[in-house]
């Protein structure tokens, strides 16, 4: 009986029973598509648990990481009475201080430290632990006229100290009575260029480092009294702490934003994650049409067959997408299970080394947009193959096997693969944390798409125009190269969305060292000192002058100062680019001068006159204005010790920031902060570096002369930043393993399912009387030729999105790698060629 005559209400089950019967007689020339599909969904499902675990995480600890239900800081000043009693009115109130200081030994020894000074209160929540075991109150306290600190274990390794020596920080001397093994608020501090050092307030009123204008920043942590109050009313009390103090200049968060730098960095990694994860479900998506039409090549008697019982199109479609999504449904549910476990080993495996609130648990709602994301891309990229079988008659479904006859599936078909995939876009876009990331991201995976099958069509085209080569071998490898079923489209396809991002993650790498590593100090500073009183500034020039006769000397004032509003638009009401955003996210630094500072220059407007003494005015760094939507003529309020002052544009700088010399986004006139209490700030640069010693003396001699001026040694400072950048880079680069992983696989399902067609060609041609050898060399020269014509263009598309990312999203220079690339592109190239032969081999032998 016909599949025709097939009761009705048999028909819809009908493609079911015929898909699981397929499935029955195995999975042979599936296990890519399988592994494909679950290794996309288990990189997006892992990223989603992941980020939704540490989400949850820093939600449930966010009281303790902020240490209170509200937190305010000043930076300059402390908190006046009218502020300090409406903040106690409210709750229980912590006090803390943090600078940055030197810490000497009796040696002479000195170290940059990151000074935090509490009161008796601290912490409102959590706990300080030490080792060995006490009360924080007990390790900070005054005893026999020697005030207590607990230190980080890096600062005692570092000054080769240990439990009960004693230290000296400004004025005052410090007995170290334990080491700091757990601090409740650290992640809402952030990352420092120097090791822990804890110790009272009174102490550090003692030392002397508090001044006018001296950079310490003042924050003021409320518990409620209503502990179990919402979210609701948290956020009432943030805005009525606003309005009642708008001149207070001060930074204020709450328990729902304990951590906002953070919380944005986990977002924006999650969301490069989730692109790697989508980039390798694309590429599987190819290893996913090269499966379906492998599977329908070997089916080809099958479908022939049913159509000559009156199986109609449609029906043969309905059996193998049927077939096709079980498949695509098993290997999302795999790659599910395999993201949901990652939380639970990440916390298991690295729990004890990252400092993060991690909370593990199954998500299911990322596990089912995981899953979406796998069977919208077994759709898109099996609806081609599956419609072209829709109208291929009985007769060529046989003679395909010598007479390969390509053509478009029907309209219905096309517009269903371009609904999927601008489905699958749209959903990319509409989830993302940055919809312009995740646009351009779409719009360049689409372009790659096209350029790949566009490089693939011209390598075919060149190869057919060829003259015919006078050499058998060669001539029948050009003639592999554009034949009908050849495997170059597929092999292009996979292997250059492998080299291109290989490309681009090694390209990135390089000048991320390069920039941290090799050549900013080459024209970096040695030195920052910070903190140099006013009336002590032209004494410490001379000092450093004659300490270090060679060296260039740059001193200039420095103020910190908070934007309040630009355009009469209220700063948290403004929407900055992303570049430009981090300029409203706290204090900044600011400074007054008469000239245009070096390493700036003037691209709009005029600088003032040296003896500029009219309404306030500003100069603003020219990318930051753009990011703003400022322009000349628009005023920007600043808040400065506590005071708002309104000044406009009236001139634009490009600044070298690379340079690491003293610059800053916005410049005043000296009128503006003749009379504001500040400090100067100051570099001191070696020409052609400073030598270990030079730099050791330098800190050493002052230390001890100017107790209260701290220094910051650059390189120390890039090399916290470069462990950080090595700790991303590493992150980036297990990330891509996982597309990596994809390509190659895709590329050997390709080599794989072309294994049928070069089984047929060996039997004929050794029929012929071709040797084995000839075959071999035929097959080497076509991979060869495939493989390095994909290799260009992975070269160049990888290097010109790791110079796009690396100037516009991270503004630094770039500078191409050639022989990573060219390694890794050689590398690439080679396991084509082995896999090919591999392959190849196997069916010579038939």
């Amino acid at each position: 009986m016909s599949t025709a005559t097939l009761p009705q209400r048999a028909a819809p089950w009908l493609a079911l029973r015929f898909a699981l019967r397929e499935i029955r007689s195995g999975l042979r020339g599936f296990y890519v598509f399988i592994a494909c599909i679950a290794l996309g969904v288990m990189a997006i499902a892992g990223v989603g648990s992941l980020s939704a675990s540490l989400t949850n995480g820093l939600s449930r600890e966010a009281r303790v990481i902020l240490g209170g239900d509200l937190s305010v800081s000043l930076i300059h000043r402390e908190a006046s009475p009218d502020e300090l009693r409406y903040l106690n009115a409210q709750g229980t109130v912590s006090q803390t201080a943090a600078m940055r200081a030197m810490a000497r030994t009796q040696s002479g020894d000195a170290s940059l430290v990151e000074l935090k000074a509490v009161d008796a209160r601290y912490p409102l929540l959590g706990h300080v632990t030490l080792k060995p075991d006490m009360k924080l109150a007990d390790a900070i306290t005054e005893r026999d006229d020697v005030f207590g600190a607990a230190a980080d274990p890096t600062l005692l390794a570092r000054l080769n100290l240990k439990v009960g020596d004693k230290i000296t920080v400004g004025n005052a001397t410090f007995g170290i009575r334990a080491e700091i093994d757990g601090e409740p608020d650290k992640l809402s501090i952030g990352i420092g260029f120097g090791p822990r050092l804890m110790v009272s307030e009174p102490a550090l009123r003692a030392s002397g480092l508090v001044q006018p204008g001296s950079l310490v920043r003042w924050q003021y942590r409320v518990a409620l009294r209503d502990a179990d109050a919402d979210d609701r009313r948290i956020d009432e009390l943030r805005a009525d702490v606003s309005r009642k103090f708008p001149d207070a200049g001060w930074e204020v968060r709450t328990r729902n934003n304990a951590s906002p730098m953070l919380e944005r960095n986990v977002e924006r990694f999650t969301q490069f994650l989730e692109i790697v994860g989508l980039t390798a479900l694309l590429i599987g998506g190819v290893g996913v049409a090269n499966a379906v039409k492998g599977h329908l090549d070997r089916r080809r008697d099958t479908i022939a067959t049913m159509k000559a019982l009156g199986a109609s199109g449609t029906r043969i479609v309905r059996v193998y997408l049927t077939q096709i999504l079980l498949l695509a449904a098993m290997a999302g549910v795999i790659g599910a299970v395999l993201g949901a476990v990652l939380p639970f080993a990440v916390t298991g495996l690295f729990g004890a080394i990252i400092p993060l609130p991690i909370e593990p648990a199954v998500h299911p709602g990322q596990l089912a947009l995981s899953a979406i994301y796998g069977l919208l891309v077994a759709c898109s990229f099996a609806l081609w193959p599956l419609g072209r079988a829709h109208d291929v008659p009985v007769g060529a479904l046989f003679r395909d096997a010598v007479a390969p006859q390509p053509a478009r599936p029907r309209r219905r078909y096309i517009a269903a693969v371009i609904a999927m995939s601008a489905i699958l876009a749209a959903l990319s876009v509409v989830l993302a944390y940055d919809k312009r990331v995740a646009l351009v991201y779409v719009g360049a995976a689409a372009a790659v798409f096209v350029l790949l099958r566009l490089v693939a069509s011209g390598l075919m085209a060149i190869a057919r125009q060829l003259p015919r080569a006078r050499s058998t071998v060669l001539r029948m490898a050009i003639a592999n190269i554009h034949r009908p079923a050849a495997l170059t489209p597929t092999i292009v396809l996979s292997l250059g969305l492998g080299i291109a991002l290989l490309v681009t993650v090694i390209e990135i790498d390089g000048n991320l060292r390069r920039q941290f590593t090799a050549a900013l100090p080459q024209k970096a500073p040695s030195f920052y000192f910070l903190d140099i009183p006013s009336e002590n500034a032209t004494g410490f020039s001379n000092f450093i002058k004659g300490l270090a006769p060679a060296a260039r000397l740059e001193d200039v004032p420095m103020l910190r100062g908070r934007i309040v509003s630009a355009r009469n638009v209220p700063a948290d009401e403004l929407k900055p680019s992303q570049d430009a955003a981090w300029v409203l996210q706290s204090d900044r630094g600011i400074t007054y001068s008469d000239g245009v500072p070096a390493g700036s220059h003037v691209v709009d407007g005029q600088w003032w006159g040296s003896d500029y003494d009219g309404p306030p005015v500003v100069s603003f760094e020219q990318k930051i204005a753009q990011g703003l939507g400022l322009k000349i003529g628009d005023p920007v309020t600043v808040n400065v010790l506590g005071r708002n002052i309104t000044a406009t544009i009236s001139n634009l700088r490009r600044v070298d920031w690379e340079s690491l010399g003293i610059n800053f986004v916005m410049v005043f006139p000296p009128s503006v902060f003749r009379a504001a209490p500040h400090t100067h700030m100051a570099t001191l640069t070696y020409q052609g570096g400073g030598s270990v010693s030079e730099e050791g003396a330098v800190i050493r001699a002052v230390a001890a002369k100017f107790p209260m001026v701290t220094t910051v040694r650059v390189k120390d400072a890039l090399d916290s930043i470069g462990s950080l950048v090595g700790n991303l880079v590493l992150g980036i680069r297990a990330a891509s393993a996982v597309t990596l992983l994809a390509a190659g696989l895709v590329l050997g399902g390709a080599l794989a399912a072309g294994h049928q067609h070069r089984v047929y060609d060996a039997v004929l041609l050794k029929t012929l009387g071709a040797t084995r050898r000839r075959l071999l060399a035929a097959y080497l020269i076509e991979y060869l030729m495939i493989g390095s014509a994909t290799a260009v263009f992975g070269v160049l598309s990888g290097s010109l999105a790791a110079w796009l990312i690396t100037t516009n999203l991270m503004n630094l220079s770039f500078q191409f790698s050639a022989l990573p690339a060219l390694v890794a592109t050689l590398a690439a190239v080679a396991l084509t060629v082995v896999l090919g032969l591999l392959g190849t081999y196997r069916a010579l032998g038939q």
